[in-house]
């Protein structure tokens, strides 16, 4: 798997978050994955779960503008420092950090996410 095959993928998929374009966002997944979104939390084998949790975005959020700040690759995995911006469909303004952990199989699609991230801390500005 070459470097830029992971960051193609990795970039599809903050892309797809950002327009909130589930069926865009799911093609870039093994068929297979499991999505540990945040880590500590049951994991989600995302052809299964990515409609509610697409559900839930398009709930809150008028607009999502996920920036990747540091994407370090080793062998096929990535790990992606990133920052979103979104604005409620109340009209607050939230920013929320992590890192996420992408696997990337030979096929070139995302097999595991591991999110490290506290959803806590957004909710606070939602509710702020």
């Amino acid at each position: 798997m070459s470097k830029e095959s992971i960051e193609a993928v990795v970039a599809a998929y903050f892309t797809n978050m950002g327009a909130m374009n589930p069926e865009g966002w799911v093609e870039h997944f093994a068929e297979d994955a499991v999505s540990y979104d945040p880590v500590g939390h049951p994991p989600t084998k995302v052809h299964e779960g990515f409609r509610e949790f697409f559900g839930q975005l398009q709930g809150v959020f008028e607009q999502l503008e996920p920036t990747t700040e540091h994407i370090f690759i080793a062998g096929n995995e990535a790990a992606v420092k990133w920052t979103i911006q979104g604005i409620s469909k109340s009209g607050k303004s939230v920013t929320f950090e992590g890192i996420t952990v992408f696997e990337v199989n030979e096929a070139g699609k995302i097999k595991t996410t591991r999110a490290y991230w506290n959803p806590e801390a957004m909710i606070a500005q939602l509710r702020g």
